[in-house]
């Protein structure tokens, strides 16, 4: 599964779990991957997110870093990582790992979130 896909899958399958779900180990991005997730309504993405850090406990900036939101998801926040990430969603703006591809990197996958169906806010598109 891309890493893009691990994103989506784990908003979309946390909008869609129940309230009182236990929070998930953390993921290892080259596990064996459910199957993809199909909301039943749009996903908010900014009220998904808010409900994950309020039970992960851990204050982040998962509102603008790419490295936060990825950390939230328990996924590997690695350089390597948001290259693969860059390349999935053709993200050229800056040299690897620098603050101008990691903000152009944040708003690419949130304009690819909403793409798929999610409602994205304006304050996360940045």
């Amino acid at each position: 599964m891309s890493i893009f896909g691990f994103i989506k899958d784990k908003i979309f399958g946390h909008a869609e779990a129940p309230a009182a779900a236990p929070a998930a180990a953390p993921t290892v991005v080259a596990a064996a991957a459910p199957a993809p997730v199909v909301p039943s309504a749009p996903v908010d993405v900014e009220a998904v997110l808010a409900q994950m850090a309020a039970t992960d406990g851990v204050q982040s900036n998962w509102q603008s870093s790419v490295v936060d939101l990825m950390k939230l998801l328990n996924m590997d926040s690695s350089l390597d990582a948001r290259k693969t990430l860059a390349t999935e969603l053709g993200v050229n703006a800056g040299a690897p790992g620098t603050a101008e591809q990691n903000i152009a990197l944040y708003k690419a996958v949130m304009a690819r979130l909403e793409d798929d169906g999610a409602t994205v806010s304006p304050t996360l598109k940045g």
